[in-house]
């Protein structure tokens, strides 16, 4: 059974920073790119950045670039994603992503 679990989020003042974490079991994490996505009420559910199989390559929406970074552990099976320079737009629920497989997300509200 697949299962991906992110857990991070919270409340942070503007300019702050917070670390996400996504556990996956249940599947061969190792051979698996990974992707984080986020969404606000409302909107659509936007790619934020995408890390491939061994962490050597990495993709990121302009709104966020240069000020997060994707990680990964294969030897804990988890993806990380570390957000600084927090804005009030990155208020959303972040998730993560492998395959066609979801977590339930995890909320991140940027607020002072």
């Amino acid at each position: 059974q697949v299962q991906l679990v992110e857990s991070g989020g919270g409340l942070v003042q503007p300019g702050g920073s917070l670390r996400l974490s996504c556990a996956a079991s249940g599947f061969a994490f190792r051979s698996s790119g990974m992707s984080w996505y986020r969404q606000a009420p409302g909107n659509e559910r936007e790619l934020v950045a995408v890390i491939n199989t061994f962490g050597s390559s990495t993709y990121y929406a302009d709104s966020v670039k240069g000020r997060f970074t994707i990680s990964r552990d294969n030897a804990k099976n988890t993806m990380y994603l570390q957000m600084n320079s927090l804005q009030h737009d990155d208020t959303c629920v972040y998730y993560c992503s492998a395959w066609d497989f979801w977590g339930q997300g995890t909320q991140v509200t940027v607020s002072s």
